[in-house]
């Protein structure tokens, strides 16, 4: 008997068909992605895949979404609520599109449209879409504007405007819109593509309910958002309870280069997660705030890659969360405040801070501990042209390689190269051809940047580097970043950070884009040591750019997991004889002699030579002579029990080198090397050797002068247990305090 033949009732209950019909949601989801593609004309959608489709439950919860940008899921949720809240009659048919920070988008480039899904005349569901868009008006292109002090500067904001009615286009509020933009005919291709979009899910869950009857398919889509929430609440259950403290930093306003700090205490109990950002700074009076929409959206942006996987992704996987939040802050910032570059700069910090939290628990959960990873690709810095092309028409371009940053390391594996952010599951970027064909671009390099991955027993992944000029005699550039004076992409368990944005210009170094000896000149080097290049800092703005000008920029790496010191010889020569890791670094920050002394061909290393880097590197870490650190030191097999522990007693692992070991008088933290750090608690810098670091060139070379480095180091050995990026003159934090409970001792090893 076919589906068709099953009677209603049957089907409600049938686990086939209830499967067959999650799967279609979920494909239905997926032909959204198809139609917006197919349609869009902007590479912003077609190429680089900055946009998020979803279906949503009648109330607003999202019950598929796409992989895209995992940011975007609660803003068009958010959306539908100010609709439901406020009343406002709904009939088949209609598409509804907003832009509103302080309604429910991220910032105002951030065009989002939803479709009440009417089966029969019920409302059954709603359909979203939401995208970036080049520009959207304002004070200058590509609306992020460094100048901007109010909103209202920034860009049309459109709270929620019927733009379909029951079927019928309102061309006079689509005329509206597209006024407002600098590229109306991308703008409005796009709204078309999102039209179209919508119409593709209202089509098929309409043939889905008539197949398989409403009820079954609203069922489904309830049980998927229940199934999720049930299913991340179990997950939580395996891990202990405790808080957790993680801090990032961006650096200068628009106006001013102060530095404004995300706080997260994250305070996990039972199966449920509450996230107080309540010492976060105060909100700027330049463009890097966000709403509490963005706020919620950097939440979802970490965790729903950081703990969801093996699960449906939708609304289940944030009910468990609540998120704690005065008004006024950087990242619950109130009207007029701008937000015009939220997404990169305040959103994305949250999503760090978050990031950095989840996987420190991850970290002390013995099942979870190997999918412990560092921060992803800490920042996107923006490169915006506008202008002129070779024929005399408008042209704008959002460029969207800096998605290339590299990955996090794992505690099981190094993070990949260019792989970008937490926040956008399956990244992608234009071809070069791609973009140099559609606006007078012209690329002289696109690469692997050396040494931007965090140094660590496993490396973070590599961050991407360009260097770009244009071919037509002048157009004008718009750039700005955070992360050039911060390395947001944090390791973890004594990682070193990824390197920093590097932003740089070079005026009047080409006479014609093609001059070859120059070129080649400049595709063997490296900018940011480059004498012929200026540094940008963080947030130069605009400014013209003409064809004999180079604008260069390396983009962050990931964090690195555990010591570079533990690294494996063997890995740090292969990085180096594929260029990824420079014979410096290999020496001064992985203490590893290569051979022979021509590093341009290396072959491998000095074993004992390579023994005594490390050994003199650990010694200044501790402050005392070769001759008192230990030759040898304990294995990192995370099965491993300290030194130690006691017949009898149980442990957790904390990090590669730390554990918590639970005796017949309590709990304390040892090394696993049996250096004792505390007692009672897993506050464990305490006990372990404070050191004041320098971090690798790449790194460091520009840290904003109101921060510090601080590194923590096993008192026995001198191997790193911590790097902490902090304010200048305030001590670290504490950002492990396990609740040394009955749940704890559960999840504890044999020793």
């Amino acid at each position: 008997m076919s589906t068709l033949d099953v009677p209603i009732q049957a089907a409600a209950t049938d686990p086939v068909v209830a499967q067959v019909v999650r799967s279609r949601l979920v494909a239905i989801t997926d032909q959204m992605r198809l139609a917006l593609q197919s349609v869009s004309g902007s590479p912003t959608v077609t190429e680089a895949s900055d946009f998020f489709t979803g279906l949503y439950l009648p109330d607003g919860s999202f019950a598929t979404m796409g992989h895209q940008v995992t940011f975007e899921a609660p803003p068009v949720g958010a959306l539908i609520r100010h609709l439901l809240a406020g009343g406002r009659a709904l009939r088949d048919g209609d598409r509804i599109v907003g832009n509103d920070p302080f309604v429910g988008a991220l910032h105002q480039n951030d065009l989002q449209m939803c479709a009440p899904l009417f089966v029969d005349g019920e409302l059954v569901a709603w359909a979203g879409v939401m995208a970036h868009e080049t520009d959207i008006g304002g004070m200058d292109f590509a609306s992020w504007s460094p100048k901007a002090k109010e909103i209202w500067q920034e860009g049309l904001r459109i709270p929620a405007v019927t733009l379909v009615s029951e079927g019928e286009l309102r061309e006079d509020v689509l005329e509206m819109i597209l006024s407002a933009s600098r590229l109306p005919a991308q703008l409005g291709l796009d709204i078309r593509a999102f039209i179209a979009t919508l119409n593709v899910a209202a089509e098929r869950l309409v043939e889905l309910c008539h197949r398989y009857g409403t009820g079954v398919v609203q069922g489904a889509m309830a049980a998927m958002v229940d199934d999720a929430e049930t299913r991340l609440r179990r997950r939580l259950l395996e891990m202990p309870d405790g808080v957790v403290h993680t801090r990032d930093f961006l650096e200068h306003d628009g106006h001013t280069d102060t530095l404004y700090a995300v706080d997260l205490v994250l305070t996990k109990q039972g199966d449920r997660l509450t996230l107080d950002f309540s010492g976060s700074s105060g909100q700027a009076p330049g463009f890097v705030n966000c709403s509490r929409a963005g706020l919620a959206g950097g939440v979802a942006g970490a965790l729903i890659p950081t703990l969801g996987f093996e699960i449906p992704w939708n609304d289940g996987l944030l009910r468990p969360v609540e998120i704690v939040a005065p008004d006024g802050l950087v990242c619950t910032a109130v009207p007029p405040a701008p937000v015009g570059s939220a997404t990169v700069e305040t959103v994305w910090v949250v999503s760090n801070v978050v990031s950095g939290a989840l996987n420190r628990l991850l970290a002390a959960t013995p099942a979870y501990a190997h999918r412990a990873q560092a921060v992803s690709s800490g920042t996107m810095a923006t490169f915006n042209l506008s202008g002129r092309n070779q024929f005399g028409e408008v042209f704008g371009l959002h460029l969207m390689d800096p998605l290339a940053g590299g990955f996090g390391a794992f505690a099981s594996r190094d993070g990949q190269d260019a792989a970008g952010p937490i926040n956008a599951p399956c990244p992608s970027i234009a071809d070069v051809e791609v973009n140099e064909l559609g606006t007078p671009l012209v690329y002289l390099y696109r690469r692997l940047a050396q040494d931007t991955g965090g140094a660590g027993r496993h490396r973070g992944g590599l961050g991407a580097e360009v260097a770009l000029t244009i071919s037509v005699p002048q157009a004008e550039a718009l750039v700005m970043t955070h992360g050039a004076e911060v390395p947001n992409s944090a390791g973890l368990s004594g990682g070193l950070p990824g390197g920093l944005i590097h932003q740089s210009f070079a005026r009047g170094l080409l006479r014609d884009a093609t001059e070859s000896a120059r070129t080649a000149a400049l595709l063997r080097g490296r900018s940011d040591a480059d004498p012929r290049f200026t540094d940008l800092g963080p947030k130069p703005g605009a400014f013209p750019i003409t064809g004999q000008d180079v604008f260069a920029v390396t983009w962050q790496g990931g964090g690195g997991i555990g010591d570079p010191l533990d690294r494996d010889p063997a890995d740090v020569v292969a990085d180096v004889r594929r260029g990824v890791v420079s014979p410096q670094a290999a020496a001064e920050t992985y203490g590893v002699a290569l051979t022979p002394s021509d590093t341009s061909r290396v072959t491998g290393w000095d074993a004992a030579q390579t023994a005594r880097l490390r050994r003199q590197a650990r010694a200044e870490r501790l402050g005392v002579a070769v001759d008192q650190v230990p030759e040898t030191c304990r294995g990192l097999d995370p099965a491993l029990p300290p030194a130690g522990v006691q017949a009898g007693e149980r442990w957790l692992p904390l990090s590669d080198r730390l554990r918590a070991i639970r005796g017949t008088d309590g709990w304390r933290v040892e090394t696993v090397d049996g250096a004792l750090l505390v007692t009672g608690s897993t506050r464990w810098r305490q006990g372990a050797r404070r050191v004041a670091l320098a971090l690798p060139e790449r790194v460091g070379a520009t840290l904003h002068e109101d921060l510090a480095v601080t590194g923590w180091a096993c008192p026995v050995t001198g191997h790193l247990l911590a790097v902490d990026i902090h304010p200048a003159g305030a001590d670290p934090l504490d950002d492990l305090d396990l609740s040394l409970d009955d749940r704890a001792a559960r999840l504890t090893l044999p020793a």
